[in-house]
């Protein structure tokens, strides 16, 4: 491996190092600091490329924290760059759970723990409607955009759709609208 693309390889590890250890609530929270990080500050790869690389994180089997960082580093440095940023996005939250598994049994029942999780549970929530603002404004706005989103929406969010299936139906019904023309498809 050169030196440049071990580098690359090591700073793609303490990014990804730091998003897994500043960021709670799992992968869709990850999002907007992978944004950040990867696109808007490094400038290693673009916005559509970060929204394309988690169309293929969320379609594939894993988490898409892992799956994320696993392409990022992958389309950046090979696959030495995908190992190096997949175990920096793993290595906080292990490390941190190995942790927690001694010390919370003890304190679990107390209120002000309870009342910090709740906290962080709302955090969360708002960091995924900032990932889900940040996406929709990528998205084409055309009448058949809106359909399908809405149909995704009630398809997976009420009536628990397999998200995989609904994903793969999704990417047919646009492939279809393109071929034919339908619902003002401009991309």
């Amino acid at each position: 491996m050169k030196d440049s693309k071990q580098i690359l390889c090591l700073k793609l590890f303490l990014k990804f190092l730091k998003i897994g250890a500043f960021t709670f609530g799992g992968g869709y929270a990850m999002i907007p600091l992978i944004r950040r990080e990867i696109a808007q500050r490094e400038g290693w790869i673009d916005d559509k490329s970060i929204f394309d690389i988690l169309a293929v994180s969320e379609s594939t089997p894993g988490p898409i924290a892992v799956n994320t960082a696993t392409f990022v580093g992958y389309r950046l440095a090979g696959p030495w760059g995908a190992a190096a940023a997949t175990m920096g996005v793993v290595l906080p939250s292990f490390l941190i759970i190995f942790a927690l598994s001694f010390v919370l049994r003890q304190f679990e029942e107390l209120r002000v723990v309870r009342y910090a999780f709740w906290g962080i549970r709302v955090a969360v929530v708002a960091l995924v409607l900032s990932a889900l603002v940040s996406m929709a404004r990528e998205c084409p706005r055309n009448i058949m955009s809106y359909l399908l989103a809405g149909a995704a929406f009630i398809l997976v969010g009420l009536l628990g759709a397999n998200s995989i299936l609904v994903l793969i139906a999704c990417a047919l019904v646009g492939l279809a609208a393109s071929k034919f023309k339908i619902g003002g498809m401009k991309l």
